[in-house]
C-alpha cells in the first residue's frame, strides 16, 4: 500500500510539475507593445445599465450628456478615433432597398421618430428619421439632441468608405442566415487586405454563411467563443490550443480571465500566434449584462504589462489614462 502510495503520490506531484511548467509565466518573455482600444458603438452617451434588459430603451436613460455625439453615426466614430480608439465597434441591418443600415436597436421607437422594426426600412426611410429624437436624461422633460439627429444614420458602404484604413467590428443583430449571405455580398467589393482589418460578430447561423463566403473574415459568435473557450479550459493546461481559438476574436470578462490557462502573458502569447485577438471586457455577475472597461477602478484590475484588446465604452477616458501611464 505505502508503495503504491508514493507512486501515486510521484505522479500527482508530475502532473502538478507539468501544468506548472506549462502554464507560468516566470518562463515567458514580458509582452511588449500597447493595447487595443476598442470603441463600443464609437463615441456614444452613457446611460444607467442597472436592471438592463434586451429590450430596455437606453436612449430615456441616458446620463447629463457631456459630448455631443451619438452612437453609431459617422461624427462619433471619427471622435472615437480622435480620441485614441485603434477598432470601432458598431451595429448593422439589411434594409428592404438591398443596403445594411448602421444603427444599434432593433426596432426604431426608441431612439427616433420612426416606428417599427429597423430592417422593414428602405434605406430613403431612414435616412429621414431623426436618430436623437428620444434622448432625455431627465425623465422626458427636454430631449437634448432632438432635431440634432437629422440624416446621420450611416449606411455600412458609408462608413467603410470614409474610413477606407481604420479597423471596424461589425455586430450582426440577427440569426438570420439570409443576413449573413446578404453581409458577404456587400463585403465582397473589399479588397482581401481591407477585410482582414474587420471582425463580424452575432448570430451563429449568418456569421457561418459570412465565414464560408469570405473566409478571410474574422468571425466570432456565442458558439465559436463557447467552443473555444470550454475546450481550452479542459486541456489548454497541455499548451495544446483549439482549433477553435484560432484565427477568431475572444471577448473575456476581466474576472473571469484570471482562470484561463497561461494568463495573462503566455495566454495572449499563444492566442497571437493563432491569430485570434483577445478584448477584455468588464466584469461578469451571473445573469447581468457585461460591460467594458469604462473607469480607471477597472482599468487597474488589468495585468500592468497588458497588451491585449480592452473594450470600453469610455474611450476618450481610457485613452487619456494610458496615455498618461505611457501605454498608449
Amino acid at each position: 500500500m505505502r508503495k503504491w502510495l508514493r507512486g501515486a503520490l510521484v505522479a500527482v506531484a508530475g502532473l502538478a510539475g507539468f501544468v506548472f511548467m506549462a502554464n507560468t509565466n516566470l518562463l515567458t518573455g514580458l509582452r511588449s507593445g500597447k493595447p487595443t482600444l476598442l470603441a463600443h458603438r464609437g463615441m456614444a452617451q452613457r446611460f444607467d445599465s442597472a436592471g438592463l434588459q434586451n429590450d430596455t430603451c437606453t436612449a430615456t436613460r441616458i446620463f447629463p450628456p457631456r459630448h455631443e455625439f451619438l452612437e453609431n453615426t459617422i461624427a462619433s466614430m471619427k471622435a472615437a478615433f480622435d480620441a485614441g480608439a485603434d477598432i470601432v465597434e458598431f451595429d448593422v441591418h439589411p434594409t428592404t432597398d438591398g443596403q445594411f443600415a448602421v444603427f444599434h436597436d432593433w426596432t426604431l421607437d426608441c431612439r427616433t421618430n420612426g416606428k417599427g422594426v429597423t430592417r422593414e426600412h428602405s434605406m430613403t426611410e431612414l435616412k429621414a428619421l431623426d436618430i436623437g429624437y428620444g434622448y432625455t436624461a431627465d425623465g422626458g422633460k427636454t430631449y437634448p439632441f432632438r432635431g440634432k439627429g437629422l440624416g446621420l444614420m450611416p449606411t455600412l458602404t458609408e462608413v467603410l468608405g470614409t474610413f477606407p484604413t481604420q479597423r471596424f467590428i461589425i455586430n450582426v443583430k440577427s440569426n438570420d442566415p439570409d443576413e449573413g449571405r446578404k453581409l458577404a455580398e456587400t463585403l465582397t467589393t473589399l479588397t482581401p487586405e481591407r477585410r482582414k482589418a474587420l471582425i463580424v460578430y452575432g448570430g451563429h447561423r449568418p456569421l457561418t454563411e459570412v465565414k464560408q463566403r469570405l473566409p478571410d473574415i474574422t468571425i466570432l459568435s456565442r458558439q465559436t467563443l463557447q467552443d473555444c473557450v470550454f475546450r481550452y479550459w479542459s486541456y489548454g493546461w497541455t499548451g495544446l490550443l483549439p482549433a477553435a481559438c484560432r484565427d477568431t476574436a475572444l471577448l473575456v470578462p476581466v474576472n473571469i480571465a484570471p482562470w484561463l490557462w497561461g494568463w495573462p502573458d503566455r495566454f495572449l502569447d499563444r492566442m497571437e500566434e493563432a491569430g485570434t485577438q483577445v478584448f477584455l471586457l468588464g466584469p461578469y455577475h451571473g445573469g447581468e449584462f457585461s460591460t467594458g472597461i469604462d473607469s480607471t477602478e477597472e482599468l487597474k484590475r488589468l495585468p500592468s504589462n497588458y497588451s491585449g484588446g480592452i473594450w470600453t465604452n469610455e474611450i476618450a477616458a481610457i485613452a487619456e489614462e494610458l496615455h498618461a501611464q505611457g501605454r498608449h
